[in-house]
Order: C-alpha cells, then structure tokens, then sequence
C-alpha cells in the first residue's frame, strides 16, 4: 500500500483498519529503526526528540500527520526530510505509546 493510501485509510478519524490490520499494514509499511532518525541533546531544543541533523522535533511532524497531512505534504513543507525520516517518527509514536510502567 502506498504511503498515501496509508495516511488516507481513515485511521485518524477512527473508521480505518482494525487494531490488528493496522498493526500489520504498518509492520509492512514502516521497516524503520526510529533510533537511526531521531536524536535528542540537552542543548538543541531543550532536549525534545528531533530528527537528526535538524532542528525539527518529532512533535511537529506527528502534529502534521495528525491534523491529516501527507507524506507529500510534509516533503513539501520539509525538504530537507526524507520519507524514512516521518516513518522514523511514527515508529517512535508507537513505541511510546507501548510503553508500560509497572507500579
């Protein structure tokens, strides 16, 4: 599935794939290691996760994808990213997001 198609499955407006079929359609999309992509110093953004070599936080391009931009649109926007570098941020979303803290 291209990488348009992906964004436009309507996962964001809660009517795409099943949690499953997501979790499968993004495995096959999104071979990515975050940790190649993104960096975070104390002294460059406060430390706020950003894509390496640049002063662009992984927050922007998630807010980007979440307000329903393409990975066209924000190649746009960013020339200086690649494709690999907004998949490297959705990966690091979703490791986040498994993250477990055991009380």
């Amino acid at each position: 599935m291209a990488e348009a198609e992906f964004f436009r499955a309507g996962r964001l407006r809660g009517t795409g794939p099943r949690p499953t079929k997501l979790k499968k359609l993004m495995e096959e999309t999104m071979p990515i290691q975050w940790k190649n992509h993104i960096t975070s110093t104390p002294n460059i953004l406060r430390g706020k996760p950003r894509l390496k070599g640049t002063r662009i936080p992984v927050s922007l391009i998630l807010g980007y994808l979440a307000d329903g931009a393409t990975t066209a649109d924000i190649l746009a926007d960013f020339p200086d990213i690649n494709v690999q570098q907004i998949h490297a941020c959705l990966d690091y979303a979703r490791e986040l997001a498994e993250f477990e803290v055991s009380i």
